[in-house]
């Protein structure tokens, strides 16, 4: 039987999503649990990678199991063997045709900027934080020039492996709520770094330091070494996964203080 799950976490305390000998992983804790609910040893596959730092309030795996168990049990499970800052949220059964990985159709990420001159304190591990004021009419009008398909080589890590650098942006909007700045991304597919790049120029931008227009002269480029700073990944959420509608998968809300 092939599974796919829903899983929520908070990336502080984890050295990504990928198992690594040397630290905790977030994959490692899922299989670990999953592997108890079904008494015999379970591989996860990821709908995409997460960095150190990042958390997901809507990450996709999908498992193969000859375990016979209720989609309740999978959840409760579960949960009763995950540490606090990994939840499943939902498990529901698919064909063997479903992928989490090479399924999805498109992808979501929020950054979230703390933007006050005093450090935070218990959102600290859950929000990037930015001393400057940050003008967010001034950071949308920028993330403008980078809708659409594009070539986003100086928005990518230089040690990013994917093929080809071409990706589709559908959504790229920066909003405020109080001291809280919003980045809600969505496109078909993510280069490494490629959303914590874009907000280090967005930030530079919204504090000033850059014009409008460098967000598209930094795209043209084609260039890393001429971007901006990585912003940190302590502000990085992996927000939702989107699939064609005939694996009819659910969609849980999030109950995140800082996401609504």
């Amino acid at each position: 039987m092939r599974i796919a799950l829903g899983v929520e976490y908070d990336g502080h305390g984890f050295c990504g999503w990928q198992y690594q000998d040397h630290s905790p992983s977030v994959q490692e804790a899922v299989e670990k649990a999953l592997s108890k609910v079904a008494d015999q040893p379970v591989k996860v596959i990821c709908a995409g990678r997460t960095d150190t730092g990042v958390h997901a309030t809507e990450q996709v795996i999908h498992i193969d199991t000859h375990a016979e168990r209720t989609m309740r049990s999978w959840v409760y499970g579960a949960n009763t063997n995950l540490p606090k800052g990994v939840a499943i949220l939902w498990a529901k059964p698919v064909g063997n045709e479903f992928h989490a990985r090479f399924s999805a159709v498109r992808r979501r990420y929020r950054y979230v900027i703390h933007n006050r001159n005093v450090r935070p304190t218990f959102l600290a591990w859950r929000t990037s934080w930015d001393y400057r004021p940050l003008d967010e009419r001034r950071m949308a009008e920028a993330a403008k020039a980078l809708l659409g398909e594009h070539d986003f080589s100086s928005y990518r890590a230089q040690g990013c492996q994917a093929k080809s650098p071409v990706r589709t942006l559908h959504r790229l909007d920066v909003t405020r709520r109080n001291e809280l700045v919003f980045i809600d991304i969505e496109a078909n597919a993510f280069l490494h770094h490629m959303v914590r790049n874009i907000a280090g120029v967005l930030m530079a931008v919204g504090a000033g330091e850059r014009p409008v227009e460098w967000a598209k002269e930094v795209l043209e480029y084609r260039d890393r070494t001429l971007g901006g700073v990585t912003a940190p990944p302590s502000g990085l959420y992996l927000a939702q996964v989107l699939y064609p509608l005939e694996f009819e998968l659910p969609q849980a809300p999030s109950s995140s203080a800082i996401w609504e």
